[in-house]
């Protein structure tokens, strides 16, 4: 009698796992969800982003080009000045004594010049005289030459006199220049950006170092100069529009053209595992804000390419596989090879087209891209079903021509890089 409930309950625990079995077998052969889309005609628009600094098109660092004590700052930071304004005054002290010195020099060489043009005169008639008594005979051959050395001896003194003279005069110009040089005037119009010194400091003359006093900037015409990667500077060109923005008006867009490339790159971090190659560009601000400040955080998205009608599909749709992993269960390599042509790396750039309930890998050429869609510019048309997701589904676990069911709900993405990427 107590062998029946045993015998019952043995039977049903044998049921549930059978059941349990098939479940998971079926679970198992169950075809992979994904999402679909059409392939369909719509307007891309590439961009290349960059980061930088907002900075004026125009401004001027002011340096003294002689040393000496700012006696005078007529100027705050901030504030707006207008061409030829008086901007610093520097000690004259000892460029005054050095232009009254230079001009003592003057008349001291000058003076000598003149008692050496007599001297010359003197021994120039004495000469000429005789010249005229050796004509007659009544002056010696020797004397004659003595009279005549004598004579050329005071024209080369009278002209290094003359030399002396005009370095004396070159002297005094670089004295009064110099002196001129301890009043330093506005260039142009704008603005007091910068202010690095006060009354009192000593301002060093340019011909040591660089030591900017101040700097004058038109906040009337901005630029963002930013630097583009290496790899991205090909497709930048003048001309192109450029969306900007700045960290501190986060409320803000303003639109750019760029109208500089440089020509030269810069590397920053050399010789460490962060080194990268850029090259920096300059995009002019339309109609900056007034808010606007130079020294600002900026990033831009610069329009490289627009196609309104690129045959697009999600740019998650596109992966990359060996013409190995493209293999059809019992196909030859070489036959697979017939049908894909691998890269210089190796790798295949795919669509996973959904025909007859399976996914089916469709090589393509891609052109344009922007953040959410990518131009194919061979290997399909119009209309076509595509897989559009997971983005794992298309870039890990699709095979090509596995089973697959179309999910009516899409599901949220996992994240990681562009399918396209071969990172």
């Amino acid at each position: 009698m107590k062998k029946k409930p045993l015998l019952i309950g043995a039977a049903v625990l044998l049921v549930a796992v059978i059941v349990t079995g098939m479940a998971m077998r079926g679970r198992g052969d169950k075809a992979p969800e994904v999402q679909a889309a059409k392939v369909s005609r719509q307007k891309i628009v590439q961009k290349v982003s960059a980061t930088g600094k907002i900075q004026p098109k125009t401004q001027v660092e002011i340096s003294a080009d002689v040393s000496g004590k700012i006696t005078k700052l007529s100027v705050v930071e901030g504030q707006h000045v207008e061409k030829g304004a008086f901007l610093v005054g520097l000690d004259r002290e000892r460029y005054v004594a050095a232009v009254e010195s230079a001009e003592a020099n003057v008349s001291s060489a000058q003076a000598n010049a003149t008692l050496v043009r007599e001297n010359m005169n003197r021994s120039g008639n004495e000469y000429k005289r005789s010249k005229e008594l050796l004509a007659g005979g009544l002056e010696s051959q020797a004397a004659f030459e003595a009279k005549q050395a004598e004579h050329q001896v005071e024209v080369a003194r009278y002209k290094s006199a003359q030399d002396n003279v005009e370095q004396a005069k070159a002297a005094l110009k670089q004295a009064r220049d110099d002196l001129s040089k301890t009043t330093i005037y506005a260039p142009m119009a704008g603005t007091i950006s910068a202010l690095n010194k006060e009354q009192g400091e000593i301002a060093l003359g340019s011909q040591f170092q660089k030591d900017v006093i101040l700097i004058i900037a038109d906040l009337r015409e901005m630029e963002a100069q930013v630097n583009v990667d290496e790899n991205d500077i090909v497709s930048i060109a003048i001309g192109q529009t450029a969306e900007i923005e700045v960290d501190a008006m986060l409320d803000q867009k303003l639109q750019g053209v760029v109208y500089e490339i440089s020509n030269s790159a810069n590397m920053a971090g050399a010789g460490t595992s962060e080194q990268k190659t850029e090259f920096e560009i300059k995009i002019a601000i339309k109609t900056p804000p007034v808010t606007l400040r130079p020294g600002m955080t900026a990033s831009a998205d610069i329009v490289t390419k627009t196609n309104d009608t690129a045959l697009s599909v999600p740019i998650q749709s596109v992966a990359v596989r060996t013409v190995d992993q493209l293999k059809k269960k019992g196909e030859k390599q070489k036959d697979a090879e017939s049908r894909y042509k691998a890269d210089k790396d190796g790798f295949v750039e795919i669509v996973f087209c959904i025909e007859a309930g399976k996914a089916v890998a469709k090589q393509v050429k891609t052109g344009i891209q922007s953040d959410d869609l990518i131009e194919i510019v061979d290997g399909l048309k119009e209309g076509d079903e595509i897989v559009s997701g997971s983005y794992r589904a298309i870039s890990k676990d699709l095979e090509n021509g596995s089973a697959v069911t179309i999910s009516k709900e899409p599901k949220k993405e996992d994240g990681g890089k562009s399918s396209a990427s071969r990172g």
